[in-house]
């Protein structure tokens, strides 16, 4: 793909987005009917490019957290070191408004390597987030629903993730359990 003439540089291979079972294996109800390759009018789900710097994708992580100032320079050194794990480790999709050309939606997978189960890796999703002007359009279930599928293609042999305990609900339309005995704790290093 490119842009303005420029090769566009994905953070993983688009073809792995294109090539998800979604249709048969979706855990979400749509209606309107959407998905990775229509997910609504104007839109277009993909990985994340090293251009999203300049198509609001920080500004809409502030809607989860804090992100600090970072700079072009910063943002394309962490991409290519994201880019650069063999096997592949993140896989940040994000929505694009095709008029805009703003990031609308994103989440991420981070795939763990482990040595349990016979080296098998884990999935985590993380950093779930919608613009709140595109909220009510089914983009959240989306991307929760293709990071999912997406967990399983590459080899994962479970994928979690943290939420609201107000949130179980909306994940557990995927299948997501709260598992009994679990607990999230978490030391942080810096404040929130």
């Amino acid at each position: 793909m490119s842009t303005n003439g420029v090769e566009e540089v994905f953070l993983f291979d688009p073809q792995l987005l294109e090539d998800l079972p979604f249709e048969d294996q979706k855990c979400a109800t749509y209606k309107p009917e959407i998905g990775p390759t229509r997910p609504g009018d104007g839109l277009t789900l993909r990985p994340l490019c090293v251009s999203d710097f300049d198509k609001g994708y920080l500004t809409l992580l502030t809607h989860l957290t804090k992100v600090g100032d970072i700079s072009r320079e910063q943002f394309e050194e962490r991409f290519q070191a994201m880019v650069r794990t063999q096997p592949n480790l993140y896989y940040t999709v994000v929505i694009e408004d095709d008029v805009t050309h703003q990031v609308v939606g994103s989440a991420t997978l981070v795939k763990e390597m482990h040595f349990i189960r016979q080296c098998a890796s884990r999935g985590r999703i993380e950093d779930v987030v919608v613009n709140s002007t595109y909220q009510g359009k089914q983009l959240g279930k989306l991307l929760v629903d293709v990071l999912t599928l997406l967990s399983k293609k590459v080899g994962c042999y479970k994928v979690s993730l943290e939420c609201l305990d107000n949130m179980v609900p909306f994940y557990s339309k995927f299948g997501y359990v709260k598992e009994e005995g679990q607990n999230y704790m978490c030391r942080r290093y810096v404040p929130k």
